[in-house]
C-alpha cells in the first residue's frame, strides 16, 4: 500500500512539478514539450499494450479476448463522452488564450476544469496497474502518465497568468489537477484490490483510456507546431525504452 501511496503521490505531484516549471518558464518552448509530451506518450503506448492489455487478456482466461475488447472500448468511450463536455488540451488552447484580456478569464479556467477532469481517469489507469501484482510494470505505467503531466503543468501556468490570476491561485490550481490524479490513482488501486473479478476489464478498460489519450491529445498536440520529425521518433524512442525496460526486468 505504501508503494501506491507514494506512486500517487509521484503521478500528482509531475502536475506540480512541471507548474513549478511553468513559472520560471512562463514561454515555454513548444519544441521541448512536444518532445517531452512524444516520449512520454511513446512510454504510455507501450505500458498500455505491455502492462495493461495484454495481461487482461491473460486474467480473462476463456473469455479473455471479448473482456478486454469491450474493456478497451469502454474505456475510449468513457474519454470521449468526457470530451464532449469538457475538450481538452488542443482544443482550448486557441491562438488568443495567452492574450491579456480578462474575458479569457472563463476559457481559462475551463481549460483547466478539462486537465483535472481527464486527469483522473489516467489516475486510474497507474492505480489498476498495481492489481496485476507487477510492481516493476505497475511503476512503470505510472512513470509514463507523470511523464506526460509535466508539460502539462508547465502550459497551465502562462495562459492563467496572462488572464490575470494571482500567481498563488494559479499554483492552487495546478496543484488541485494534481491532486485528482492521486485520487485516482487510489480509486483505481483500491477497485480491483476489492473485486478481483474486475481485473480482466478494469485493466483493458485502463489501457483503452490511455490509448485514447495518446491518439486523441498527446499527439496532435506534439504535431501542432512543425516539430512533427522530432515528435515522432521521440515517441519511438519512448516506446522502445519501455519494450527495453520490460524485457531486462522479465
Amino acid at each position: 500500500m505504501r508503494i501506491v501511496l507514494l506512486t500517487a503521490l509521484g503521478v500528482g505531484g509531475a502536475t506540480v512539478f512541471g507548474s513549478l516549471l511553468g513559472f520560471l518558464f512562463k514561454k515555454v518552448s513548444h519544441k521541448f514539450s512536444d518532445i517531452v509530451l512524444s516520449f512520454a506518450a511513446g512510454v504510455m503506448l507501450a505500458a498500455a499494450v505491455l502492462g495493461l492489455v495484454l495481461p487482461s487478456l491473460e486474467y480473462g482466461g476463456t473469455y479473455g479476448l471479448p473482456i478486454t475488447v469491450a474493456g478497451i472500448f469502454a474505456g475510449a468511450l468513457c474519454l470521449n463522452l468526457i470530451d464532449k463536455l469538457v475538450p481538452h488540451l488542443h482544443k482550448l488552447m486557441g491562438p488568443d488564450i495567452e492574450t491579456h484580456n480578462n474575458a479569457n478569464l472563463s476559457k481559462v479556467l475551463l481549460f483547466v476544469m478539462a486537465i483535472a477532469i481527464h486527469n483522473l481517469p489516467e489516475g486510474i489507469a497507474a492505480g489498476v496497474g498495481f492489481g496485476s501484482g507487477d510492481t516493476a510494470q505497475a511503476l512503470i505505467i505510472a512513470g509514463g502518465i507523470a511523464l506526460q503531466n509535466i508539460p502539462e503543468g508547465m502550459v497551465i501556468i502562462g495562459p492563467m497568468l496572462a488572464a490575470g490570476v494571482s500567481t498563488k491561485r494559479t499554483f492552487i490550481c495546478a496543484m488541485l489537477t494534481g491532486l485528482v490524479e492521486v485520487a485516482g490513482t487510489l480509486i483505481g488501486y483500491f477497485a480491483v484490490s476489492l473485486s478481483a473479478a474486475i481485473l480482466p476489464f478494469a485493466l483493458a478498460f485502463a489501457g483503452g483510456t490511455m490509448l485514447y489519450v495518446i491518439s486523441d491529445e498527446m499527439i496532435p498536440e506534439t504535431h501542432a507546431h512543425g516539430s512533427e520529425r522530432g515528435a515522432t521518433y521521440a515517441l519511438l524512442i519512448g516506446f522502445c525504452v519501455m519494450l527495453a525496460t520490460d524485457v531486462l526486468l522479465g
